[in-house]
């Protein structure tokens, strides 16, 4: 019995391992079946999910990149327009300093110019002070010119008288006498010519030029001298010229002249050889006129200079005077007045330009806002609200 019940216990456990082992593998094929199923669907998901991500990510790099393109762009775009706006406000402010500057420079040199008017004026009553003055010390002078005038005139009808007489000698032939006679018709010529100028003849046996031209000005002031020697001959003597410039050093005289018919070598018409002046008696009268003047000239410089001091004493006085120092101070006032006057009004015309700047970039500004507004509502970028050509440009500036 234990021998049957033995067996019987190992078949029972042989089928029932067989069963459990059978049971075993049926599930384990269940499981690999089902792991399988489970891997070819965790397969399949993990690539759409890759699919997927691949998708997602290939967009959003494209639109990572096309946003950085896009960005860099604009900031390209921003950045020369801005660059071209400061360049244009540069040159907009340039232009205004310019201006400003030119108008400055304007009125500077109005103020200049009136300034110097002022004083030119000045300078003109001054000269006619000295010249009043002058002319007092002159008046004097004057009433003893017309006395000596007189006595000229005097002196211009006893020459006339002895002119008369010698010209009935000059019909003589002789060569001497008719040397005689271009003296005395010198002579005439020169008295005829300056009325008021002194002409001596120097007689006969005094040694000495012909005749002696005593130069005087329009108040009767003797100049200067000019001695006149006559040489009717057919040939020029070098001598005369040192003949004469001894005369002129004994005399003391200023201008010595030589009237001849014939020239030196080298000469054919009036000029100076050796300190000496040498003319025809065609040209003496021109030649007379020349010396007087430049002699007349001569002495009224350095007759300026004589007086030079008292003069300086005078305008030292009115420089250093009550009226003087009233007038420039008259002067200093207006200057000043002008110049705070340019100062008010260029300060006014700041405060004003930049008040309407202000009110100008206030309307720039919300005309600016409304457009935005309502192109934000309608979606259309093509409205036109411009207030003029440049309103975003000033609305940046």
């Amino acid at each position: 019995m234990a021998e049957e019940y033995k067996q019987d216990l190992r078949e029972k456990m042989v089928s029932f391992t067989k069963a459990k082992e059978e049971e075993f593998q049926k599930k384990t094929a269940e499981f690999e079946q089902q792991r399988k199923q489970q891997e070819l669907a965790f397969e399949q998901k993990l690539a759409k999910e890759k699919a997927a991500l691949q998708t997602s990510m290939t967009e959003n790099l494209r639109k990572t990149i096309t946003a950085d393109f896009e960005n860099k762009l604009k900031m390209l775009a921003d950045a020369n327009k801005e660059n071209e706006e400061k360049l244009k406000l540069a040159r907009s402010k340039e232009i205004d300093f310019l201006k400003k500057e030119q108008e400055i420079k304007n009125r500077e040199a109005e103020l200049e110019l009136s300034i110097q008017r002022k004083l030119q004026e000045q300078r003109e009553e001054l000269v006619q002070q000295v010249r009043k003055q002058e002319l007092e010390k002159n008046s004097i002078k004057e009433t003893e010119h017309q006395l000596r005038v007189k006595e000229l005139e005097k002196q211009l009808d006893d020459q006339k008288k002895l002119a008369e007489e010698m010209k009935r000698k000059a019909e003589q032939g002789s060569m001497q006498l008719q040397g005689e006679v271009q003296e005395l018709i010198l002579e005439e010529l020169l008295r005829n010519t300056f009325p008021f100028d002194v002409v001596e003849e120097v007689g006969k046996g005094v040694r000495g030029a012909d005749c002696v031209h005593v130069v005087r000005n329009q108040f009767g002031q003797e100049c200067g001298k000019i001695i006149y020697e006559s040489k009717r001959t057919k040939d020029f003597s070098m001598e005369w010229i040192e003949k004469l410039k001894k005369d002129m050093r004994g005399m003391g005289v200023d201008v010595a002249v030589i009237v001849t018919q014939c020239y030196p070598k080298g000469m054919d018409c009036f000029g100076e050889r050796d300190g000496v002046w040498i003319c025809s008696f065609d040209e003496v009268k021109a030649v007379s006129y020349i010396l007087r003047d430049g002699i007349v000239k001569l002495f009224g410089a350095a007759k300026s200079q004589e007086n030079k001091g008292d003069k300086m004493h005078m305008l030292y006085d009115y420089l250093n005077g009550n009226e003087f120092s009233e007038q420039w101070k008259a002067i200093r006032e207006g200057f000043m007045s002008m110049k705070l006057s340019i100062q008010r009004e260029r300060d006014a015309m700041e405060r004003l330009w930049k008040s309407r700047e202000k009110q100008l970039e206030k309307v720039l500004l919300n005309a600016a806002h409304i457009r935005g507004s309502i192109e934000g509502i309608s979606g259309n970028d093509n409205i036109q609200l411009n207030l003029g050509e440049e309103d975003e440009d000033l609305l940046l500036e």
